[in-house]
C-alpha cells in the first residue's frame, strides 16, 4: 500500500533572523563608534609642571570651596576685586597673578577669575596645584 505524502506548503521566507541581525550590527556599531565630536585639528591638552619651585613674586588670589575671595590673605569681595587687582597692576605692570583655589571649589568660582585677570593685563596667571603623591599622603 502506498501512502501519499501531503504536498508541503512552501515556507515563505522568514525576516525574523535577517532583522535580528540587523539590529545586532547596529548595536555594535554604537558601541564601537565614536560619538563626541572631534576637533578639525590636532589639540594636545596642557600639562601640570609640578616639582618646580613656585614663581616668585607677585599676588596670590585665595579661592574658597564656597568662593570667597582673599587677596594676599585679605578677605576681599567679588565687587571690589576688579579695581583691587587693576592698583596692583598699575604699580607693577609685570606683576604675576597666582590662584591658590580649595581642591573642592567648583570651576565656576574660579574661571571668571582667571578671565578677569586676563582681561585686566595680567601676562602671568599661575595656578597652585598639589603633586599626586602628596594628596594620597605618600611623602
Amino acid at each position: 500500500m502506498k501512502l501519499k505524502r501531503r504536498p508541503r506548503n512552501p515556507q515563505s521566507e522568514t525576516i525574523i533572523a535577517l532583522i535580528d541581525v540587523v539590529f545586532f550590527l547596529l548595536v555594535f556599531f554604537m558601541l564601537i563608534g565614536r560619538m563626541d565630536a572631534t576637533a578639525p585639528f590636532d589639540v594636545a591638552p596642557p600639562q601640570a609642571q609640578t616639582g618646580r619651585d613656585m614663581p616668585a613674586g607677585g599676588i596670590t588670589l585665595a579661592i574658597s570651596q564656597d568662593g570667597d575671595l582673599a587677596l594676599d590673605g585679605t578677605e576681599i569681595t567679588k565687587t571690589d576685586l576688579p579695581a583691587a587687582l587693576a592698583s596692583q597692576l598699575a604699580q607693577k605692570p609685570e606683576m604675576r597673578l597666582r590662584i591658590n583655589a580649595h581642591r573642592d571649589a567648583d570651576l565656576r568660582h574660579v574661571l571668571p577669575q582667571v578671565s578677569q585677570a586676563e582681561a585686566l593685563g595680567f601676562l602671568d596667571v599661575v595656578l597652585v596645584v598639589t603633586p599626586e603623591r602628596s594628596v594620597r599622603g605618600q611623602p
